[in-house]
C-alpha cells in the first residue's frame, strides 16, 4: 500500500482545506503506462469516484488511488520535494525494506 510521509500529508491537508470540503482528496488516476513506469495524473478532487482505494491520515489528509494507480504505487513512498526554485513537488519514492 501506498505510503505517505508527514510532510506530504501535511501538504495534501493544505491543498484540501483550500476546497473547503472534509472529504476532498489527491487523486492519482494513470495517464499512460510504458514499459518504463506509468505516467501519473495528480488532481484535487472532492471525492474519491467509484473503484478508488482510500487512503487516510490521522492529520486529515485524504488519497484517492484509481485502480490501476494504486497498483503501480503499491510499494512506494509520496513525499515532498524541493527543487531548485524553492517550488514543492509530490514525489513517488520505492519503500525501503
Amino acid at each position: 500500500m501506498l505510503a505517505m510521509t508527514d510532510a506530504a500529508a501535511e501538504a495534501i491537508s493544505a491543498l484540501t482545506a483550500q476546497d473547503g470540503q472534509d472529504s476532498a482528496g489527491l487523486r492519482f488516476a494513470v495517464q499512460e503506462e510504458t514499459e518504463a513506469g506509468a505516467q501519473l495524473a495528480l488532481s484535487i478532487t472532492p471525492e474519491p469516484e467509484a473503484g478508488d482505494q482510500v487512503l487516510g491520515t490521522e492529520s486529515g489528509a485524504r488519497v484517492f488511488l484509481e485502480p490501476q494507480a494504486a497498483t503501480f504505487l503499491d510499494d512506494k513512498v509520496l513525499d515532498i520535494q524541493q527543487d531548485e526554485e524553492g517550488q514543492l513537488n509530490f514525489a513517488v519514492m520505492p519503500q525501503n525494506g
